[in-house]
C-alpha cells in the first residue's frame, strides 16, 4: 500500500472515529461530565466544544484545504482530553456503556500519543517513520 493510500485510509478512520465521538459528547454530554477534572471551568460547555470540534475536525481532515488544520486540532485535541482520560482511570469512574477496567484503561491512555501521531500523519504534516520517496 502506498504511503498515500495509507494516508486517505487513516483520514476515513479517524473521520468515523471522531465524527461518532463528537456526537456522543453532543447527545451525552451530562454523562461525561464525571470524567472532567474540578480545575476545568464550564465542564458542560466544554464538553459541548469538544464534540463540536471533534466533528469539525472529521469533516476537516476530508477536505484538501482544511485538512492540516484539521489534523493540527484533532492532535490538541488528543493532548487535551488526556487529563480527562487519567480522571477516569484511576479515580474508577462508572460510566454506562464505558468499561471501568484496566483492560480498557490501560490501552487507552497509552494509544493516546499514538492519536497525536495519526492525525499529523493522516493530515500530512509529518512523515515519521515513514519517508517520501525522493
Amino acid at each position: 500500500m502506498s504511503h498515500e493510500r495509507g494516508r486517505a485510509g487513516l483520514r476515513w478512520g479517524l473521520s468515523g472515529v471522531y465524527a461518532f465521538i463528537g456526537v456522543v459528547h453532543l447527545v451525552a454530554t451530562d454523562a461525561m461530565l464525571p470524567l472532567m477534572p474540578d480545575w476545568v471551568p464550564e465542564p458542560r460547555l466544554v464538553i459541548q466544544a469538544t464534540g463540536l470540534c471533534e466533528l469539525a475536525g472529521a469533516l476537516g481532515l476530508q477536505i484538501p484545504a482544511t485538512r492540516k488544520a484539521a489534523a493540527i486540532g484533532l492532535a490538541l485535541y488528543a493532548v487535551c482530553v488526556y487529563p480527562a482520560n487519567l480522571k477516569h482511570a484511576f479515580e474508577h469512574i462508572h460510566i454506562d456503556g464505558i468499561p471501568d477496567s484496566w483492560w480498557y484503561h490501560g490501552p487507552r491512555l497509552a494509544f493516546q500519543p499514538v492519536f497525536v501521531w495519526a492525525a499529523l500523519w493522516a493530515g500530512g504534516l509529518i512523515d515519521w517513520p515513514f519517508r517520501r520517496g525522493r
